[in-house]
């Protein structure tokens, strides 16, 4: 298949178009090149003739050509869209839509949608399927969850969207995230010897390494149609829905001499849920592969061999101080637009 990933400079893309071209795809990528510099050593896996351009800005010329669409690229994350949420309902909702509605009209067979398990919100302890309720909490997650209602109204017969609702990803990417739970405590624990754990650490967190939901993605491209048409996928492994505390513990095990700290001086975190992925094993035959313990194991191992600095990881590596360095460096206006772009990347 011949394949557009958005986002490919990210963190999630950075892992998963090396594996889409080993598995005989061709792929180009389209990313704004927010994060394109934020490597943890060296990386020269980015596609070829890859686009350089704003997500709101795509035009259907751009798209033609392709068989599928990975549809990576957004704000990514909770503190992003409590900062400024119109501009993540403009990239994340508005533009995503567009995109797929572009998508259709050049003739795109396939579009493969980045949801969250997020969009389940304050679910509580229960098992919650893809037909469960939707409770957004955030802008981030309310974002995802219209995307979803919008595009699933422009599938038929030619178009196939496919919404992985994604749990919170870890394991590392050489286009490192530090804000996510897991690599958060393992980077916080080898740079300071502490496991820091911010809120009352009960609220319940299904992770799944990027790698797996690279597979994933993977998988939907090429399963029959009748098996996803216009279906979302819970993307993950119970195996891996853990307290914010047992997630720490885990970091504890894997990081020698840290101690685990829990301050609680966030108080209860209102997003705790535990998610059922028996759907994508079921129809998919997807079954994540990494566990917590082992994907702490080698976030230290890669964060130690490769140097990581506190600079890094509390600036670089965290996307709103990144971010907001671009936009004081005059790089980015008050939209996060580029400034000036180029045309590739």
């Amino acid at each position: 298949m011949r394949v557009l990933v958005t986002g490919h400079q990210g963190y999630l893309g950075t892992v998963m178009t090396p594996m889409l071209r080993a598995a005989g795809h061709t792929v180009v990528g389209l990313d704004i090149g927010y994060f394109a510099d934020c490597l943890l050593g060296d990386f020269a896996g980015d596609p070829d003739g890859s686009f350089r351009v704003d997500l709101r800005e795509v035009t259907e010329e751009q798209l033609r050509g392709f068989d599928a669409v990975i549809h990576l690229a957004a704000l990514s994350n909770d503190p992003l869209g409590a900062l400024a949420p119109e501009i993540t309902y403009d990239i994340n909702h508005h533009a995503s839509v567009r995109l797929a509605r572009l998508a259709k009209a050049a003739g795109v067979q396939r579009f493969l949608y980045a949801s969250t398990c997020s969009v389940y919100g304050a679910a509580g302890a229960e098992l919650v399927t893809e037909d469960a309720p939707l409770r957004p909490i955030t802008p981030y997650a309310e974002s995802k969850v219209r995307v979803e209602d919008d595009v699933a109204a422009m599938a038929d017969d030619t178009f196939t969207p496919v919404f992985l609702r994604n749990a919170t990803a870890f394991g590392f990417s050489p286009r490192l995230r530090a804000d996510i739970v897991l690599n958060n405590l393992v980077g916080y624990a080898v740079l300071t010897g502490e496991v820091r754990v911010l809120s009352d650490g009960t609220p319940w967190r299904p992770l799944v390494h990027a790698r797996d939901i690279a597979t994933a993605f993977l998988t939907c491209l090429t399963a029959p149609k009748a098996d996803i048409a216009c279906r979302a996928f819970n993307v993950g492994t119970e195996r891996n829905n853990l307290t914010v505390a047992e997630i720490a513990g885990a970091v504890v095990d894997a990081v020698p001499n840290s101690t685990l700290v829990i301050t609680g001086e966030y108080g209860a975190d209102p997003r705790s849920y535990r998610v059922d992925f028996s759907l994508a094993r079921t129809v998919l035959g997807f079954e994540a592969e990494w566990t917590v313990p082992a994907g702490a194991e080698e976030l230290a191992r890669e964060y130690t061999a490769r140097g990581l600095t506190s600079e890094a990881f509390f600036q670089r590596f965290t996307r709103l101080p990144h971010l907001q360095s671009l936009c004081d460096a005059g790089e980015l206006d008050a939209n996060l637009r580029r400034v000036s772009a180029p045309a590739t990347a």
